[in-house]
Parts: C-alpha cells; structure tokens; sequence
C-alpha cells in the first residue's frame, strides 16, 4: 500500500504524479478520481478535498501519463487509448494503493475509462462508477468543439496557460486532440461495456454540455442491468462540478452515503 501522501506512483511503465485527500483508506471504499481529456491532478482545483470532507471517504486524485507532472505520452496515441487506460494503466494504479474496496470517479476522458474497467475488467474491489460528462461514442457537435480547441491552440494564449499545470503543453494537447479528430475516429463506440456492469452507477452531466448529448447518459439508461442513479445539473456545461458544484458535490455526496448503507448492510463473507 502507498504512503497516504502526495508522490508518484509507478503504472504503465511511466511515473504518474498523484495525491491524496482525507482520511487513510480503512473501511470505506477510497474514491479514485480520472481526469477529462485536458485535465490533471491540479486540474480538480478544490474538488477531491471537497469530496473527500463531505462523503468521508478517501480520495485518490492522479494525472495519467502525457498530463500534469507524470511522465510524457507516447504519441500518436492510439485511437483505443481509453481502453488501454483502463485494462493496462488502471490496474497498476490499483494494485499500488492497496485498499480493499474503490469507488471510480470520472470526467469526460476520465469518466470513460472508468466505465470501460467496470465492463472489461473483473474486479470485486470497485464498489460503484461515478461519471462525469461519459463519453461512449463520438458526436458531430462534439467533435466539432474539439475542431474549435484545435484552432484555439493554435491561434491564442491556451498553450500558455496549459504551461502552467502541464511540463509539457504540446504532448498533453496532441494527444487529446490529434486522437480525437484522427481519420476513423469517428467510429468509436464503446456502449457495449455498459452491458458487463455489475455495480451501481452515478451519472452526471450539465444541461448545456457543448461535448456531448443527453444520449450519452441515455445509453445508460437503456443499457445498464444495474442501478443508475441521473443527475442532470441546470446552468452546467461540461464541467457541472465547477460550474454548479454545490448540486454536483450533493448528488456525489448521496450517492456515497447510499453506497455505504449497502455496504454495511451486506452479510460478512459475501
């Protein structure tokens, strides 16, 4: 198990920065956070501390590789990359914190990759999915927002003010951007992995989100066998935890609270 403070852990064969909030990891589920496509660790702002202070749970925040302070990406990155996030990368960062029992938390990028481990990997210590703005298939609107950032990379200040959390702009950029817009993209679809789930979900996304559709969450609903909990927060785009926090902390918070009820109603030995 890590020490329960800030350092780097080792997974997928790169450095990966992380740090940590509340309590060490004892009997509630440790909270693990996944960032969107241009996020990091910094990137949550206050968010974990605020998580970790209301649900009581520990919360373990990391940038993945090509963000933040962990090490570089190797680009181009493959138009699968979120898979491999989560069946190659993901559990490294598991096996390393050691606790007994997960709850993933995810944004965009972040959120897809936790739900693809729920559906791909075989894992009895995840608990309950927490996501963010998921995305489980491409979108015009979308993709054309993701056009936009291009050009705003390109045309005005944002590699600059991305130097500011990122050591390196231009690899945390090109391998977000440059993956999402590659020939064949378009064709990406990964619903199917709701269909393996086999935990309790939260699903959350901003009425306005300008990333994605309400059929995101509408896969979900169709999809899942397993309960699914929607929080559609007003006044929120794609980023409702800074936008509306106070709505996004209070359905994180009651989904947590009732996670925990489950837990401690369920039998010893099962």
């Amino acid at each position: 198990m890590l020490d329960w403070s800030d350092g780097f852990v080792a997974a997928g064969g790169k450095q990966l920065e992380y740090a940590v909030h509340g309590p060490k990891p004892g009997d509630k589920p440790v909270i693990v956070m996944l960032h969107e496509g241009l996020g990091c660790t910094a990137l949550w702002r206050d968010v974990p501390a605020k998580v970790a202070q209301a649900t009581g749970h520990p919360v373990f925040v990391f940038s993945r590789a090509g963000y933040g302070q962990s090490d570089l990406a190797d680009l181009p990155r493959p138009l699968d990359y979120m898979t491999r996030e989560a069946v190659d990368v993901l559990p490294d960062v598991l096996d390393q914190i050691g606790a007994e029992g997960f709850i993933l938390m995810g944004h965009s990028d972040g959120a897809t990759i936790a739900a693809e481990y729920a559906g791909r990997v075989s894992d009895v210590r995840v608990r309950g999915l927490i996501l963010i703005a998921p995305h489980f298939f491409t979108e015009e609107m979308g993709l054309a927002e993701i056009a936009k950032a291009g050009e705003a990379y390109e045309t005005t200040d944002m590699r600059e003010k991305m130097a500011r959390y990122h050591r390196d702009p231009d690899n945390t950029f090109r391998g977000w951007n440059d993956s999402w817009l590659a020939p064949g993209f378009k064709e990406w679809n990964v619903a199917e992995v709701i269909d393996y789930w086999r935990i309790p979900c939260l699903a959350i996304q901003g009425r306005d989100d300008q990333y994605g559709t309400l059929a995101q969450i509408e896969e979900i609903e169709t999809r899942t066998y397993s309960p699914a909990d929607i929080a559609i927060i007003e006044g929120a785009k794609h980023a409702p935890h800074l936008e509306q926090p106070e709505d996004t902390l209070a359905a994180i918070t009651e989904f947590c609270e009732r996670l925990d009820q489950m837990e401690a109603a369920e039998p010893e030995g099962l």
